[in-house]
């Protein structure tokens, strides 16, 4: 591993742990999101706090938060497995965010952000997949899981190189959506436009 590895990785936690979702809230005047609904800061719980445009901010940073250290690296002719590890950096700072106090949220944007440079194709499949899911079922949860869960075989399909890197990205998001799972197994998770009961993500 060499120096500029180390240093990449370490800028993506950096920007990884700014949570776009906390200082959209407060711009917002919108509550916490790390307390309120699902207690998850991400797009969707901001999205059933403070509705579309403020959501749609943070899911725009989330998704920069994972395109800008990987395509930078990228640039920098840091070989397919080191981009792996770095996208995978970028989540952990979404996921613990060291400004933050380390609570942070499930980084499906950010892992999505880390793939963007893969491809359009690719980026296509995944919000397309996801979109489906949603419409079908109403879990984003459920949608985000599967899609994550797909993504290494969209990656083979396309550019073969990358399905490592996407492999260990598919196994952070889909280890953190496990209570996720376990509520879905149970019939407990809310939907996407449940404000009516407690909301969890």
């Amino acid at each position: 591993m060499t120096l500029l590895i180390v240093i990449m990785m370490f800028a993506a936690y950096l920007l990884g742990s700014v949570s776009s979702a906390v200082l959209v809230c407060q711009l917002f005047r919108i509550p916490d999101p790390r307390f309120h609904g699902s207690g998850n800061p991400g797009a969707t719980n901001v999205l059933r706090l403070g509705g579309k445009l403020p959501a749609v901010l943070v899911l725009l940073f989330d998704i920069l938060k994972g395109t800008i250290p990987v395509w930078g690296s990228y640039f920098l002719k840091i070989e397919p497995v080191w981009l792996g590890a770095i996208a995978i950096c970028a989540c952990l700072g979404h996921i613990y965010p060291v400004f933050f106090g380390f609570k942070g949220g499930k980084a499906v944007a950010t892992a999505f952000g880390a793939m963007m440079p893969i491809g359009l194709d690719l980026a296509g499949l995944l919000i397309a997949s996801w979109v489906l899911l949603v419409a079908i079922s109403g879990y984003s949860s459920l949608a985000a899981i599967i899609t994550v869960a797909l993504a290494p075989v969209f990656t083979w399909w396309i550019k073969p190189l990358y399905t490592v890197p996407v492999l260990m990205l598919s196994i952070l998001i889909i280890a953190r959506h496990r209570q996720n799972i376990v509520r879905l197994y149970q019939g407990k998770e809310s939907k996407v436009w449940d404000k009516s009961k407690r909301i969890r993500e």
